[in-house]
């Protein structure tokens, strides 16, 4: 089968899948049959933190950049929507209805939230990239934390958009969404990194002062990869406040940032697999261990961390590591070497392979 019609296959095969699944998630259920709506909230939000992960890895993982800012990047994207939705979304959408219906208008408004907060994210890392991500290692690290903060700080002391007490938010989400986004996240990143793009940002994550001296102009690809990521974390956070809401800042401290990181360590870094894998176990856990009976449920976090740790201490590399499981469908066709074509219609001699018998017939006669 073509490359482009498996594609297209496959992309039909995700699309009915995500519909069931929201359907099953629904109050109404799919054919009679629901997920209670506990189980529908843990599925929501492993989604977005799926988004959240992968994009994080395209910076830690693939650039070998230490950020700990993805929270404040979320927040800027979700608090953006949020008050576009508010204050003006609800009117174009009644305006957009009266010309192409209202599942249409809905469709196409929560579009432009999700595009203007993945333009936030994108546009707040700007801000500080440019002049920060010469810096390198610990000191990175400490300038996403505080431009973080800075955000979190900003968007407390804004009563336009709640403030102190919080922000209600309409509810746009839904698991269609989130598991499209989570997809596109995927698809997006594994094609920069098995890109030209790609292979100049695991350069940098080898060694930074050898790809300088190769030539490739590190603090533009290290901007590049913080704003792809920022996007996707505004994306991410976008689907979280109109998933919960309600935005409040105290979900987006920089707790929320080690949260992200823990993910995709634990799953591998340099692993889009692995940092699904981490995404949804992290999310997972927490809950099954509030399960555990008698009085170990009151202990589930000191249980949640031990087990982080003994993980971290049998499989540094995470889970993983830096395999890929099942991902070649995403690979982008390339053309067949012309070295690897074929002379004649009945010999079938790959044309390298031609090439080397000549010249080793010539050396022959050479010696000769």
């Amino acid at each position: 089968m073509p490359t482009f019609l498996k594609r297209i296959l496959i992309a039909i095969v995700i699309a009915i899948m995500l519909f069931a699944v929201n359907a099953f998630m629904s109050d109404q259920g799919l054919f009679g049959f629901g997920a209670p709506p506990y189980y529908a909230r843990v599925a929501m939000l492993a989604g977005i933190n799926v988004i959240l992960a992968v994009s994080l890895n395209l910076i830690t993982g693939f650039t070998g950049q230490f950020s700990i800012g993805h929270a404040g990047f979320m927040a800027v994207g979700a608090y953006t929507s949020a008050y576009l939705a508010v204050y003006h979304a609800q009117v174009w959408e009644r305006s957009l209805a009266a010309v192409v219906g209202g599942g249409v208008s809905h469709f196409l408004i929560f579009l432009i939230l999700i595009f203007v907060g993945g333009l936030g994210g994108a546009l707040a890392v700007l801000v500080v990239g440019i002049p920060s991500l010469r810096l390198r290692g610990d000191y990175l690290a400490i300038v996403t934390l505080g431009f973080a903060e800075i955000i979190r700080i900003v968007i407390l002391n804004i009563d336009k958009v709640g403030g102190a007490t919080g922000f209600s938010v309409p509810g746009y989400t839904n698991f269609i969404w989130v598991g499209a986004f989570a997809v596109l996240t995927i698809v997006i990143v594994y094609n920069i990194v098995h890109s030209d793009v790609g292979r100049a940002l695991v350069s940098i994550r080898e060694d930074e002062l050898a790809a300088e001296a190769m030539g490739i102009n590190t603090t533009r690809y290290k901007v590049l990869a913080f704003v792809i990521s920022s996007a996707l974390a505004g994306v991410a956070g976008v689907l979280f406040g109109h998933y919960t809401q309600f935005l409040s800042t105290n979900d987006f401290q920089f707790i929320r940032s080690f949260e992200v990181i823990i993910m995709i360590v634990l799953g591998g870094m340099g692993s889009l697999t692995g940092s699904v894998l981490g995404a949804v176990v992290i999310t997972v856990l927490p809950e099954l261990l509030r399960q555990l009976p008698g009085d170990l449920s009151k202990y589930r976090l000191v249980i949640y961390a031990a087990m982080l740790v003994v993980i971290m201490l049998t499989r540094p590399q995470g889970v993983l590591g830096q395999r890929e499981i099942g991902f070649s469908w995403l690979k982008r066709a390339q053309r067949q070497p012309e070295g690897g074509g074929t002379v004649g219609a009945s010999k079938g001699v790959p044309i390298a392979q031609r090439h080397r018998s000549l010249i080793d017939r010539k050396k022959d006669k050479e010696n000769r």
